[in-house]
């Protein structure tokens, strides 16, 4: 997935999601490579040369377990670190490139991102969401502004907590609140990974502004919708009326409503009806799926990509148990 990450910041990709080059994953290949040959050198002359303890030849670089101020201040560079990485893909959207945006006319493309989300009603809105239903909590986030202007409001407020920890000591209550242990540490550590790796779950799985359907494969639903989207575009062109067409149940075949009045997709999709992809929203208009427009203007690189999502569901392992 790491060719993908890199797609996704702007490198060899073009429009509608087409790798140009790979001459810049070969680069980044190179550079991990090399990366990788000089931390197994440190990491040996450490285990058999270094000195046993830091202490007095490098005391900035010593540490008890116990000593809580040391403690936070370790965790106030770890948190630093974590906001440039966050303020460097922000630069990167803004000023040095561009990303890679599905949302992009055309189906996709890089651009920059001039004028990112800060307010904070919405950034952190994302944040008190409902986790369920159509809210979707961070994951439902499907703007490139938002999420890098979520990124440069992380990365301001990893920097602002990260010197708070560097340049204090622990409060008497936090000292008495938490276990001060190597072992103490390891788990609050796992407990974090753990919920960043939930997070990282669903918008994979979820959401396909973060991750481009191009690159990683569609969502379930908009699997789907891609489906019943190319059935439609197909039986449309063998003359049947999309409008009207009604299915073994009563209902529309192709076009139905959604309970909140939207034209949208008829058949087993409706579940899916809320649905928003940048392949389809096109297709939109104020009351839903707009028919004039899918009678007359359907462009070629949408059904390409609704064929493609089609045959590449990601639910085939689920349906098959």
């Amino acid at each position: 997935i790491c060719m993908q990450h890199l797609a996704t910041l702007g490198y060899g990709i073009g429009p509608g999601g087409e790798i140009t080059t790979t001459v810049p994953y070969f680069a980044v290949g190179v550079i991990h490579l090399i990366s990788a040959a000089v931390l197994g050198f440190g990491g040996i002359y450490h285990s058999l040369l270094g000195p046993d303890t830091l202490e007095e030849s490098f005391p900035f670089f010593g540490y008890d377990w116990r000593d809580k101020n040391k403690m936070t201040t370790i965790l106030g560079i770890h948190l630093c670190l974590l906001g440039v990485g966050a303020l460097l893909l922000a630069a990167k959207a803004m000023y040095l490139g561009g990303v890679y945006d599905t949302w992009a006319p055309g189906g996709g493309d890089v651009r920059y991102i001039t004028t990112p989300t800060l307010n904070p009603i919405v950034i952190f809105g994302y944040v008190f969401r409902s986790p369920f239903g159509g809210d979707g909590w961070v994951v439902a986030v499907n703007s490139m502004e938002d999420i890098v202007g979520g990124h440069i409001w992380v990365g301001t407020l990893c920097l602002v907590g990260g010197f708070w920890h560097v340049f204090t000591k622990p409060f008497a209550w936090a000292r008495r609140a938490f276990v001060w242990s190597g072992e103490a540490y390891l788990s609050y550590s796992l407990a974090a990974i753990s919920i960043m790796g939930f997070t990282a779950s669903l918008y994979s799985w979820y959401n396909n502004t973060a991750y481009p359907s191009e690159l990683y494969g569609p969502t379930g639903p908009e699997a789907s919708q891609s489906q019943a989207f190319t059935f439609l575009v197909r039986d449309q062109r063998l003359g049947a009326n999309i409008s009207s067409a009604q299915g073994p149940t009563g209902l529309g075949k192709y076009l139905m409503r959604s309970p909140s009045g939207e034209i949208i997709f008829g058949g087993e999709t409706m579940r899916f009806w809320d649905l928003r992809a940048p392949w389809v929203e096109p297709l939109r208009g104020p009351n839903g799926l707009d028919i004039n427009k899918i009678k007359y203007d359907i462009q070629p690189w949408q059904e390409r990509r609704a064929a493609e999502y089609m045959t590449h569901a990601p639910l085939g392992s689920l349906n098959s148990v």
